[in-house]
């Protein structure tokens, strides 16, 4: 006779919520520790920027594929200079809430980002890679390889990094002498000295930024009446936007066009001026024919 064998009995006993939310927590920071071991590299296949100037960084950089969003400024022809490649993706608005939505596995911000969009989003457990605006011509290789570094694109960007290296060699040893004298004016008077990203783009097109004759290292205001009393060779105007703010007035006083042997030029098209990105050798390139034409007239 075969032995009896006594019958199992599965219990199904309730875990509480507390218990799952406890067990969730804790594979998530075993995940976030493996993480961030040497050698495990996290995949960044979706990535998300919300910052004008990592969208056209990301944009040179990223796999096919891996930028998921951009933010609204990248669709904009006024202030992107890569809305062709910006279009074909969609944009966000940089709040918190919509970012975590789109599911990144990392989000591009630059450092003035709303501390509050940064802080939650990392709270959430996205990671959050904050890149410093450009102050100067010698930032842009920085953010390049800051970005090929975030996104595992370090290769490609030694190379971008490579030919933007070597026109700037080359625009270094183009340098006129004399230099002219040149000035900046932006809406309500502001300009930019020679300790701005704006200001560096003077120097290596080859002019001399009087802003430095009047204190201004950074970005400031210069009066009008001092502007006219500095009386530069050339003015560069920023763009004069659509509207009644008498704020712009400054850009068309009659002052400055009674200015005798000052040149009042074209207005400046932010887009090649606002990041520091490749682009900015357009600036560049556009401020040295500017010089060649003077020189010549």
């Amino acid at each position: 006779m075969a032995p009896r064998i006594a019958p199992r009995i599965l219990v199904s006993v309730p875990i509480s919520n507390h218990i799952k939310h406890s067990a969730r927590a804790l594979v998530c920071a075993l995940t976030l520790q493996l993480m961030l071991l040497p050698g495990i590299a996290r995949a960044q296949e979706r990535v998300v920027s919300i910052n004008l100037c990592t969208d056209q960084l990301a944009l040179m950089l990223a796999a096919p594929g891996q930028l998921a969003s951009v933010s609204r400024l990248a669709h904009d022809p006024d202030s992107s200079a890569m809305v062709a490649q910006a279009r074909a993706l969609p944009t966000n608005g940089s709040g918190a809430e919509e970012v975590f939505l789109l599911r990144p596995d990392l989000v591009l911000a630059g450092t003035y980002t709303d501390p509050a969009t940064v802080s939650m989003l990392r709270s959430l457990g996205i990671p959050v890679e904050l890149f410093a605006p450009a102050t100067a011509i010698s930032d842009v290789p920085k953010r390049m390889a800051q970005m090929g570094r975030a996104l595992n694109r370090s290769a490609q960007a030694d190379q971008m990094i490579a030919q933007f290296n070597a026109a700037i060699a080359r625009l270094e040893g183009d340098q006129a002498s004399p230099r002219p004298r040149a000035a900046l004016s932006y809406v309500n008077s502001y300009s930019s000295g020679p300790g701005s990203l704006a200001g560096d783009i003077l120097r290596l097109a080859g002019f001399d930024n009087v802003a430095a004759e009047a204190g201004l290292q950074n970005v400031g205001k210069i009066p009008l009446e001092t502007l006219v009393m500095l009386h530069p060779d050339v003015i560069i105007l920023g763009r004069n936007y659509p509207g009644t703010a008498r704020a712009e007035d400054n850009l068309s006083h009659p002052a400055l066009a009674a200015l005798n042997g000052t040149v009042i030029a074209p207005e400046l098209t932010d887009k090649d001026w606002i990041c520091g990105t490749p682009v900015v050798l357009n600036a560049i390139n556009a401020m040295r024919d500017l010089r060649l034409r003077l020189e010549n007239s």
